[in-house]
C-alpha cells in the first residue's frame, strides 16, 4: 500500500482518488464476486455462495484480475459512475458502497487496521465459503442462497 495519501478515505471524494487509492478501498471481502439473484418483480437480490471462476476461495481475491474481462466479460468494471448504477448490489459492508454513502470504513477494514489480513481474521470475508460457478447449474443456485445479511 505504498503511494497513498494518509487517511485519504476520509477526505478524498472516491472520483479523485488515485488509481492505488482506489484499489486500496477493496477489503478482500470476496463478496462481490458472489453471483447474485435478482429477482425482477421485486428487485431484490440474494447473495448465493457460488461464485466467480476467478475467485480464489482462500485469499477472496481475482485470481486472474489484470485480464479477468477476457475469462468473464459480464465482470462489472467499478468505477465511481459505475457505482452508482450497482451499489444495491454490492454488500453493505462494502468500502466503495460506505463511501458513496457518506459513512466511515468499518474498524476490521485494512485500511484502518493496517492490516492486510483483518477482513479475514475479524470474520468479514468469505474466505473457504465458496464454491466456483464451474462446479454449480445455474439452475441449482437457490440452493446454494447465503441466509445472513450481507
Amino acid at each position: 500500500m505504498t503511494n497513498l495519501r494518509p487517511k485519504f478515505w476520509e477526505s478524498v471524494p472516491l472520483a479523485k482518488m488515485t488509481t492505488p487509492e482506489w484499489e486500496a478501498l477493496c477489503d478482500g471481502c470476496g463478496k462481490c464476486c458472489l453471483n447474485k439473484i435478482e429477482y425482477e418483480d421485486t428487485g431484490e437480490v440474494e447473495y448465493t455462495r457460488v461464485a466467480c471462476r476467478l475467485l480464489d476461495n482462500e485469499t477472496c481475491r481475482c485470481s486472474n484480475y489484470a485480464r479477468r474481462f477476457e475469462f468473464v466479460p459480464e465482470c462489472i468494471r467499478l468505477n465511481p459512475k459505475t457505482l452508482k448504477k450497482i451499489s444495491y448490489w454490492l454488500p453493505a459492508t462494502c468500502a466503495y458502497k460506505l463511501l458513496q454513502q457518506g459513512k466511515p470504513l468499518p474498524d476490521w477494514h485494512p485500511l484502518v487496521t493496517g492490516d492486510p489480513l483483518s477482513t479475514h481474521t475479524s470474520g468479514q470475508s468469505m474466505r473457504g465459503q465458496t464454491v466456483s460457478e464451474v462446479t454449480v447449474d445455474e439452475a441449482a443456485w437457490d440452493d446454494y442462497i447465503i441466509q445472513e445479511d450481507l
